[in-house]
């Protein structure tokens, strides 16, 4: 069956792998010049894990795996608000993995054959028909396909051609800088995995080791008026944590601005009615963008990838429509609510003022076990 995916992300190539894997003739069409990803690191959670595993892409990822013991919820000083067992989660569930975003991309996409992938060639719209898709590029048809994969990302204008009425992305108020830089001598290992909230202000700050010798940061706060370039957002955040634990200075000054990136955290304003339309399906931020503060963006790619492979194992062409509204049953619910789950997230981490006093009191009554059976629980999903 001839398989078209648009968009080279991280969700798009791990489908366009296992559906090449499957013996489908796959074309990945890519809007950059290159297959490649840049950014910082990523974690990929137990359940992206397994979705990788169904894809046969996860050994090199495993080599990854989380090592930290404990994680959790802190003030800006430091202090303990929700501690978590990682050790304990690990044994109920399995632990996250977390990689440098260009690795891992590197990985998924060392499978594929590089005759199979379309660079520099933006898809506009897609032109369904009873017997199949014709896919459009700078005006002209490129390709004719029996089922599309729309994985364009959280910008996505198919899911826009898709859905029209949708209202489509809604900006959270709120900045995301990420960095990644070499791990300092004589690190103590309390903070790793954790994330510091601030409740004057609703600032966040997340701090997570790649491997023995380096850590990935990220922060959350609220955005500025003018969304700043990265040297100016940098500045911000030094100013806006220079009363926070010395650590988290101290990693954001040795981190070089060109090394930081800035994003402004968006989401989809509601959920979509489907994730398919006939021969069309969506996946990964193109389905269901959420705000980062679970970390299941690609988690919820991946499994998006591996549903879809499970569903068109030795379909034939007359059956794509029907085998494209299982994966919606399957796919859809779980994922919008894993998506209310984060934005919920979003909103308890963000609280300010008398409503963040009372969630640090009761951070702070609830018993780690059963904060650790929760966290094993959101991995299990």
């Amino acid at each position: 069956m001839r398989i078209v995916v648009v968009g080279a992300g991280l969700g798009g190539v791990a489908a366009a792998v296992g559906l090449h894997r499957l013996g489908h003739e796959v074309t990945l069409f890519e809007r950059g010049t290159e297959l490649r990803e840049a950014g910082t690191g990523i974690v990929v959670m137990p359940n992206g894990l397994r979705a990788l595993d169904a894809l046969g892409l996860a050994e090199d990822v495993r080599g990854h795996v989380m090592h930290a013991t404990h994680g959790g919820l802190r003030d800006r000083r430091g202090r303990p608000l929700l501690v978590t067992d990682l050790a304990q989660a690990q044994q109920e569930v399995e632990t996250p993995a977390i990689i440098d975003r260009t690795e891992l991309h590197r990985t998924l996409r060392a499978p594929l054959p590089p005759d199979l992938v379309r660079a520099a060639t933006p898809v506009e719209r897609l032109e369904p028909d009873a017997t199949g898709v014709t896919v459009i590029s700078d005006g002209d048809p490129v390709a004719r396909a029996d089922a599309v994969i729309a994985a364009d990302g959280i910008s996505s204008k198919l899911r826009a051609q898709l859905f029209p009425d949708h209202p489509g992305l809604r900006r959270t108020g709120r900045m995301d800088l990420r960095g990644m830089l070499p791990r300092p001598p004589g690190l103590a290992p309390d903070l790793l995995v954790s994330q510091l909230v601030d409740r004057r202000n609703g600032a966040m700050f997340g701090l997570f080791p790649v491997g023995e010798d380096r850590l990935y940061w990220f922060t959350d706060s609220v955005l500025p008026a003018t969304p700043p370039d990265a040297n100016e957002a940098r500045r911000q955040m030094l100013s806006l944590m220079a009363d926070w634990h010395p650590l988290v200075t101290a990693l954001i000054e040795a981190t070089p601005p060109e090394d930081i990136y800035v994003d402004l955290i968006t989401r989809l304003a509601e959920p979509l009615p489907s994730f398919v339309a006939g021969r069309i399906a969506l996946l990964g931020d193109a389905a269901h963008a959420m705000p980062p503060d679970l970390g299941q963006g690609a988690s919820q790619a991946f499994e998006d990838a591996a549903a879809l492979c499970r569903h068109l194992t030795s379909t034939e062409p007359t059956d794509v429509v029907r085998q494209f509204l299982r994966y919606d049953a399957e796919r859809r619910p779980s994922a919008n609510r894993m998506m209310r789950a984060a934005f919920r997230q979003s909103r308890l981490t963000s609280q300010t003022g008398v409503a963040a006093w009372l969630r640090d009191m009761v951070l702070r009554a609830i018993p780690s076990r059963l904060a650790t059976r929760q966290l094993a629980a959101l991995w299990r999903a």
